[in-house]
């Protein structure tokens, strides 16, 4: 009788703030226990589970029954709320936050609702989740700027969503059997988004009613047991008690918007896996209902087990304020054979029928190397920089091609400038000046005996167009729009001149 009692002081904790200002008309309802347990539907229809599943983007459910077609919660579009969180820790998501946002896209793509939650308030405490150190605490103005941006970067990238094709590579209409596309009828439509900030509730919490309400239903024991948390106390450095609770934080997420918006679903990375399960105990626990569900997704690694989007230069960004849509693309283009097909499965939204046909391609004799990888690179750098984005890399990628018969533009070369290494010079400097002491002097190669000997080579271009003599003067002709150079080693070592 005191639990009961218990419980229901906590689900009046548990009200709508001013959160729900933010949602429409149609979102803002209370989820109640009959809603989030409604009558199975008869329909019979493959699941978005099914969908993830076979292209490798489930680890593992909480509950077998969110992976039944059978299922209310996955039969029918519409049912599922999926969220995914992201917190503001730099201004940019990155790759590795790439694989919750093709996720979310594909449950829309089923006609489900996602919810992107960005973490302006759990952001201010730092997720110990895969961490070996905790987190270099944030100022205010940079979490709220943080978060700004990544709500941005967030709409922009879930809105130019496209409606899902239901069209083969040769045009042909297919069935859903035949593309294996996992989509409901062709005439239902894309489900909604939703971009959501968990500071808009966090901040009318005090600590003594989340102490009271929530904490009471955490069990030390069950959150020591958590694989985050057991790493970092074996660690060096233990881990804090700002960290310990961060995984009851998100756990009460889940709950609030379970109770007061009808998510019903928390998808994140295998490192996350305790968090959700958090979530989906509280529920339980508190609310004393069934009907939350927790999916998690394979963290984005190489085949060797290293994580894939780690580079010397540091992370790869979705932002094209931190990170060029063509050196976006030149990452994927780059992926290696051993990879590229299962890259193929879980960052895009190509037909598995279409993937197979692609890897039996590098099969066959008179495969063109790194075709397959073309055809990645373009694929999610349109989904994360849409169409202009990929056209701003494949042009780029074609003109700054060595022997490239593409005429080069000072904006085109200026547009990978931040990607390469560039200097200023003067005019003076330039006009005139041999090339061989040029490239010497911008640090393209180290001696003149090198650049000479890569002359020899067929390997110095100048804006694109092999050098043959090493008596080259710069002319004026040579410098593109007045503006600058563009000095090539081979295919990969560039350097941009800026001419002031």
């Amino acid at each position: 009788m005191a639990s009961a009692a218990t419980a229901a002081s906590a689900r009046a904790f548990l009200r709508p703030r001013r959160s729900l200002l933010l949602l429409p008309p149609s979102s803002r309802r209370r989820l109640s226990a009959s809603a989030a347990a409604a009558a199975p539907s008869t329909a019979v229809r493959r699941s978005v589970v099914d969908v993830l599943r076979e292209r490798g983007l489930v680890e593992a459910t909480t509950s077998e029954a969110l992976g039944l077609s059978s299922d209310s919660a996955s039969a029918s579009p519409g049912q599922l709320k999926a969220y995914c969180g992201f917190d503001p820790t730099a201004e940019s998501l990155h790759l590795g936050n790439l694989l919750g946002l093709v996720a979310l896209s594909w449950f829309r793509r089923c006609g489900h609702t996602a919810v992107a939650l960005v973490g302006g308030a759990t952001g201010r405490v730092g997720d110990p989740s895969g961490k070996s150190a905790e987190r270099p605490e944030l100022d205010l103005a940079a979490v709220e700027a943080n978060s700004d941006a990544i709500k941005s970067l967030i709409a922009q990238i879930l809105d130019r969503d496209p409606e899902p094709s239901y069209h083969s590579q040769s045009g042909k209409q297919l069935s859903l059997e035949q593309n294996e596309q996992p989509l409901a009828n062709p005439e239902e439509k894309m489900g909604s988004f939703l971009i959501l900030d968990n500071y808009v509730w966090w901040k009318d919490i005090t600590l003594l009613d989340f102490l009271k309400e929530v904490g009471r239903f955490a069990r030390v024991g069950t959150m020591i047991a958590k694989e985050s948390v057991k790493k970092r106390l074996m660690s060096e450095d233990g881990m804090s008690y700002t960290e310990f609770t961060y995984q009851l934080l998100q756990g009460y997420d889940f709950l609030y918007m379970f109770k007061n918006m009808g998510v019903n679903v928390q998808i994140g990375g295998s490192d996350q896996w305790g968090n959700i399960t958090a979530g989906t105990e509280l529920i339980r626990k508190i609310l004393q209902v069934e009907g939350a569900h927790g999916l998690m997704f394979p963290l984005l690694l190489k085949s060797d087990g290293t994580k894939f989007g780690k580079t010397e230069d540091g992370a790869i960004w979705l932002s094209s304020k931190m990170l060029s849509p063509y050196k976006f693309y030149q990452y994927f283009f780059s992926v290696p054979d051993v990879d590229v097909i299962r890259f193929m499965k879980i960052l895009t939204f190509l037909s598995l029928d279409e993937i197979q046909e692609l890897e039996e391609s590098m099969k066959k004799p008179g495969y063109v190397p790194n075709t397959v990888q073309r055809r990645l690179a373009e694929e999610v750098t349109r989904f994360v920089h849409g169409e202009e984005g990929l056209e701003e890399a494949l042009k780029a990628t074609e003109a700054l091609r060595p022997g490239a018969q593409t005429q080069l533009d000072a904006q085109t070369i200026e547009g990978i400038a931040d990607d390469v290494p560039s200097c200023s010079l003067s005019y003076d400097q330039v006009f005139k000046s041999p090339l061989v002491d040029l490239a010497v002097s911008t640090g393209l190669l180290a001696s003149k005996s090198a650049v000479r000997r890569l002359i020899k080579q067929g390997g110095l271009y100048l804006n694109n167009i092999r050098i043959d003599s090493e008596d080259k003067l710069v002319e004026e002709g040579d410098i593109v729009d007045g503006k600058v150079l563009l000095l090539s080693a081979g295919k990969k070592n560039k350097m941009v001149v800026r001419i002031s």
